[in-house]
């Protein structure tokens, strides 16, 4: 009677047959996904989306009929935060009054982005009092002034500074000896790690 668009090709054996995920009058229902994907261990064991374990909605971030050639996927913060609540919200609302802001901001952040945090757990797990879930770059951030000395205090330094890697190589690259690996500024420039001072753009590997 209708034609919704078509399926995704990840969905396109159930083509034809609605009631694989639809109920009449209720429409699309989570039951009917967790039913064929309830054994995806992978997904489950992976930690960035561990989380679907806790997940009981499923048309947030999932979404069908668009198309053969289209990813069934489009990740929404405020939806994930909304199911993560146990609230059958939309998109548009509020949970308890909150702003979607201040909703989205309630989520740990931590909990699936641990394994890409740059900072190396250098600012804790507050990644809301820095970042947006919009985009990873902090607005109107600026670099301390390139005279700064104090770069340990946010940046670590990488594994082969502590190994014979930053006497044989590192220090004779920029001809300096027994330099220590906290005083980052005598070698590197703000503009980027393998800017080297008096050196120019250096390729380490």
């Amino acid at each position: 009677m209708t034609d919704p668009g078509e399926l995704s090709r990840a969905h396109e054996a159930v083509g034809g047959n609605c009631s694989a995920c639809h109920t009449a009058f209720k429409g699309q229902e989570p039951a009917k996904c967790i039913a064929c994907h309830a054994n995806e261990s992978m997904l489950l064991a992976r930690q960035p989306t561990a989380f679907h374990a806790s997940i009981d909605r499923c048309g947030g971030c999932h979404m069908e009929h668009q198309g053969r050639n289209v990813r069934p996927t489009e990740m929404s913060h405020l939806a994930l935060a909304a199911a993560l609540a146990r609230d059958g919200i939309s998109l548009g609302a509020t949970l308890h009054g909150k702003p979607e802001a201040e909703l989205e901001q309630s989520l740990d952040c931590n909990r699936c982005h641990a394994n890409q945090d740059p900072h190396r757990e250098q600012f804790g797990t507050g990644c809301a009092d820095c970042h947006t879930t919009a985009r990873w770059q902090v607005e109107g951030y600026r670099h301390p002034s390139p005279e700064s000395r104090d770069c340990a205090q946010c940046h670590v330094a990488p594994p082969s500074h502590y190994m014979m890697h930053f006497e044989m190589v590192s220090e004779k690259t920029v001809g300096l000896e027994h330099v220590e690996v906290r005083s980052c500024y005598l070698c590197h420039e703000t503009t980027a790690w393998n800017d080297i001072r008096g050196v120019g753009w250096y390729k380490h590997h």
